[in-house]
């Protein structure tokens, strides 16, 4: 045999066994936890440092003196108690329903669900992500659990990863077996009045819309002339006549010209009672709640259902269907049992770098009514330092008991919310997925 023969021989590596295969994957899945551990271990030394400097800066902001270090955080929240379902039973048009319940103070979920809150809420969605997904992977294989795939589809909406979305829809569909939640991305909605907070003008539809709205629809004008954000609730409608349907058609196409952020609730389930009440040839019900369907779904940005109605509508009518106009600025809000008191204090979609103005906005608000409802259907984000500054404003409010909510809040801001203790003052209603 020659020399170049023989090197050639050594050269080739013989395929790995069976046991070398297992050693090399549980090798990787070794290095895969000790990552995912030095990442806690990251976001709990950040959570302390930033503990440290925040009792600080909370102890000139509200004159306190300075804790302990590490020890400004506000006490847990205790498990619900006697007190709490009575409190809960207290008739209020304010809060929720019995059926609605709000978050459980005492639910830890995973492990890392404390970290992930604290980085996002400082700005670090990128590692906040990356664990989630360690968190999703865990919990598909051991358990049921499904709060950090909430807090990762927020994530995403948050961040406007429609494809990530859209991927993880797939896989918590076939884990869950149920339907996963629709894209709804706030993002956009976050870019239309940055800066806009305060007491939201809402006007509530219900029954059976007719002539009679007609004073409804003009307080709604009138609303439009001083306010940014409007917020119109179709929760209990029960049918649309003709004589209602135009009059809404118009005042909603004039409000998309005045350029008004709306926020629609239950215009989903509206939509669906529109479509399934009208037939392809018959003219009974009139063009309007024709017209009147597809300004819904061309506001909700269902463009695909949009032009199938039009083909119906183009067929039942012999005329040609208005075209497909992307709208300005407008949320979807999901239907809740009972209807949303029209004193919410709408959030603005970011909180950071303390509260600012907001603070006096909020004492304000505080001065008028006694019981508090905080919307954060358009909160994306509040960071540490600004969540501990509200929390202390808030109990710093005179008048034992007060009733404070905070509505609609994202997963990702609710678990930050219970981790600095708010359930000890207020409730958290995280919106449902």
């Amino acid at each position: 045999m020659g020399l170049f023969s023989l090197f050639k021989k050594a050269g080739t590596l013989p395929p790995l066994t069976d046991d070398e295969q297992a050693r090399l994957a549980a090798n990787s899945e070794a290095e895969r936890q000790s990552q995912a551990a030095r990442q806690r271990e990251i976001a709990r030394a950040t959570a302390m440092k930033i503990d440290a400097i925040e009792s600080a800066m909370a102890a000139d902001i509200f004159n306190l003196p300075e804790p302990a270090w590490g020890s400004q955080r506000p006490p847990r929240p205790p498990r619900a108690s006697a007190d709490d379902a009575e409190l809960a039973a207290i008739p209020t048009t304010l809060l929720l329903s019995d059926d609605d319940l709000p978050l459980a103070a005492a639910d830890e979920h995973t492990p890392a669900v404390e970290e992930i809150a604290i980085l996002y809420a400082n700005g670090q969605a990128d590692v906040a992500r990356q664990m989630l997904l360690a968190a999703v992977a865990e919990a598909n294989h051991i358990n049921s659990e499904r709060s950090a795939w909430w807090m990762l589809f927020d994530l995403y909406q948050v961040t406007g990863r429609q494809d990530d979305f859209d991927n993880l829809s797939i896989d918590y569909a076939s884990t869950f077996e149920t339907s996963p939640p629709s894209w709804q991305a706030p993002a956009a909605l976050a870019a239309a009045s940055p800066d806009w907070a305060g007491l939201t003008p809402t006007e509530s539809f219900s029954g059976v819309l007719g002539a009679h709205i007609a004073p409804q629809l003009e307080r709604l004008r009138q609303l439009a002339g001083g306010h940014p954000v409007l917020r119109l609730e179709f929760t209990r409608v029960a049918a649309v006549h003709a004589d209602g349907a135009a009059p809404l058609l118009e005042t909603l196409r004039q409000l998309q010209r005045l350029q008004r952020e709306l926020i629609l609730v239950g215009a989903a389930a509206l939509t669906a009672q529109l479509r399934a009440n009208l037939v392809i040839g018959r003219r009974d019900e009139g063009e309007a709640v024709w017209l009147l369907l597809l300004e819904l779904l061309q506001l909700q940005q269902r463009e695909k259902e949009f032009e199938q109605v039009s083909m119906d509508y183009c067929v039942t009518f012999e005329v040609s269907p208005p075209p497909f106009t992307p709208p300005h600025k407008v949320a979807m809000a999901p239907a809740q049992h009972v209807s949303a008191s029209p004193d919410r204090f709408m959030l603005p979609p970011l909180i950071e770098h303390q509260l600012g103005a907001l603070l006096p906005a909020i004492q304000r608000y505080a001065e008028q009514y006694p019981a508090l409802v905080f919307d954060c259907s358009r909160l994306t984000r509040i960071d540490y330092a600004s969540a501990l500054q509200l929390h202390a404003a808030l109990q710093a409010l005179p008048g034992e008991r007060r009733k404070i909510a905070f509505r609609d809040v994202n997963h990702l801001v609710a678990a930050l919310l219970r981790l600095l203790g708010y359930a000890n003052l207020a409730r958290i209603y995280p919106h449902k997925y």
